[in-house]
């Protein structure tokens, strides 16, 4: 998806310079016109100062929406959601990239022409950064709240040395309401179940000999289950962890099993709710992103065009969209048709051969970027997400 903006002088006849474009890029492109009313203009000085901030806020805006795409691409996983189809535009979100730009008109309900060059501008940039914002804080959100989803998911799924024993530890597992005795449970690995079975009674003093019973096991790990006094509950857990055993913080509760379920229903919910609110934002603003680039495109466009051609403006400017593999012709053809804009840097892209070139000149032609005529690049790619 790929667009160049451009402008040529219209020598008093807009409709005429523009036809003149389509004509000679038929072949290779689709040209459509790019409406962009007249602005208070203010200095020259303050127009050059303007013309290098755009250049700035252009990547700055073109970033945002990368961004936001690639969000909304994450977001779209697993939903079976073309991500071309949900990357509209406009002021409902209904028409695709391609539509919008090829039918573009500015805004002037949100960027009002009677402002200066400058004022509207800045609203722009207002706009993008507060929409940054927004997004950034509710991505941070979301992504905590996931975050506590799959730490609870992977207490119900992990092994037995990290999972939730609520469920798998029973009553009848554990010594309950004595005043001196009490059970703990301990994750030991497979291949010391052996070592387990003949150290557990001597690790400290006050082990129940012959209460240790293993009660679940999995790939890795067996649960066991071994009655101690309270007093030594600290020495005994620090001594199994010398030994490669995992001592399990575990309080019996007949409630605890309902209330993990609980909390697990209650962040998918909220998980699910924040995911379709990030999503709708997500689009919604990406919409409202991409049309403020292509209006901060437009701006670039008007600005370079008064700084390249002078006032009063009189220039034509165009949309141009490449048939595929053809962006190389349409630029000679530009070039060819209109490389005497450029006095000497035209020429010098016609034949940069010439030997009545002065150094100088030769230098400022060096960009490779320069053209005789004012042009911009829109260059976003969905199909590389």
């Amino acid at each position: 998806m790929k667009y160049t903006f451009i402008s040529v002088p219209a020598l008093g006849d807009k409709q005429n310079a523009y036809l003149n474009i389509k004509g000679k890029l038929t072949e290779y492109a689709q040209v459509y016109k790019l409406n962009i009313p007249e602005f208070k203009i203010g200095t020259l000085d303050a127009l050059v100062l303007l013309s290098d901030d755009l250049v700035k806020y252009d990547t700055v805006f073109e970033q945002s929406v990368n961004k936001l795409a690639d969000m909304l691409n994450t977001l779209l996983r697993g939903q079976q959601a073309n991500l071309q189809d949900q990357l509209l535009v406009n002021d409902s979100n209904t028409e695709s990239i391609d539509q919008y730009i090829s039918t573009f008109q500015w805004n002037t309900m949100k960027y009002r022409t009677d402002k200066s060059l400058q004022e509207t501008t800045a609203t722009l940039s207002q706009e993008v950064t507060a929409i940054d914002n927004v997004m950034k804080n509710k991505l941070n959100l979301y992504t905590q709240n996931k975050n506590a989803l799959q730490t609870l998911q992977r207490k119900q799924t992990g092994n037995l040395s990290v999972r939730n024993l609520n469920g798998i530890v029973k009553k009848q597992h554990c010594v309950l309401n004595s005043e001196f005795l009490t059970t703990l449970i301990v994750a030991v690995p497979k291949t010391l179940f052996k070592q387990w079975n003949n150290r557990y009674e001597t690790l400290t003093d006050m082990v129940v000999p012959r209460s240790s019973v293993k009660i679940a096991e999995d790939e890795e790990f067996g649960l066991f289950t071994v009655t101690v006094f309270k007093r030594t509950v600290d020495e005994f857990s620090h001594k199994a962890r010398e030994e490669r055993f995992i001592p399990r913080d575990f309080a019996y509760d007949e409630d605890a099993l309902q209330t993990q379920q609980r909390e697990l229903e209650e962040a998918s919910a909220t998980e699910r709710e924040q995911q379709a609110e990030l999503l709708r934002l997500t689009k919604t603003n990406f919409g409202e992103t991409f049309a403020a680039w292509l209006h901060l495109k437009a701006l670039r466009v008007f600005v370079e065009s008064v700084l390249r051609y002078g006032l009063p403006p009189d220039f034509s400017s165009v949309t141009i969209s490449p048939k595929p593999k053809f962006e190389k012709k349409i630029d000679e053809t530009l070039v060819a048709q209109y490389g005497r804009l450029g006095g000497v840097h035209g020429q010098a892209i016609k034949n940069e051969n010439q030997d009545e070139l002065l150094d100088h000149d030769l230098q400022s032609v060096n960009d490779s970027s320069y053209r005789p005529y004012v042009q911009f690049e829109l260059d976003f790619d969905y199909e590389r997400r």
